[in-house]
């Protein structure tokens, strides 16, 4: 019985490398604390390795994915004490989608806050270089907030080597 389950397994890779698609997908939702952002990081970058980035592509994923949690964290729950961040990351060909969605504050201005060096914690130790290294990284970056209901940045990028 392991045997055929393993047998099937590697048809359904050799199906998906011969039709050059794959689909898949990971959910994880975590508490808005900073040691967070280290672990969503590296489990994104884990599942993502299945397309074979370069070490400059994962390096463009981490980073990002490390600018949008963080923002979650300092900005999403700036009132409260602990909130919960989800991330989905969903992998359809070469692509990646990594959404990042908080249920914090919200941002009032998106243009605003998209604007590089722009700060809404001048007293903090903060740059203002968040989206501007999302956007960067990312072929897509897409943010969507509400007031008194959350954040919701949406990142895509597509893989053109090792697959």
């Amino acid at each position: 019985m392991q045997e055929s389950k393993k047998n099937n397994e590697k048809s359904d890779i050799k199906k998906n490398k011969k039709n050059k698609k794959i689909i898949n997908s990971v959910v994880i939702a975590v508490d808005s604390i900073s040691s967070n952002e280290s672990f969503v990081r590296v489990a994104i970058s884990a599942f993502i390795a299945s397309l074979n980035p370069t070490v400059d592509e994962l390096n463009d994923v981490k980073t990002a994915v490390s600018e949008a949690v963080t923002n979650a964290i300092i900005h999403g729950y700036e009132d409260r004490d602990i909130g919960k961040i989800f991330i989905t990351c969903k992998i359809k060909n070469n692509e990646i989608t990594i959404e990042v969605r908080d249920c914090g504050t919200g941002i009032d201005d998106i243009a605003t806050a998209m604007t590089p060096m722009y700060t809404s914690k001048p007293d903090q130790e903060r740059s203002g270089i968040g989206f501007t290294v999302m956007e960067t990284f990312m072929d897509k970056v897409v943010v969507k907030s509400q007031k008194n209901l959350g954040t919701k940045i949406i990142m895509t990028k597509k893989f053109f080597t090792g697959y």
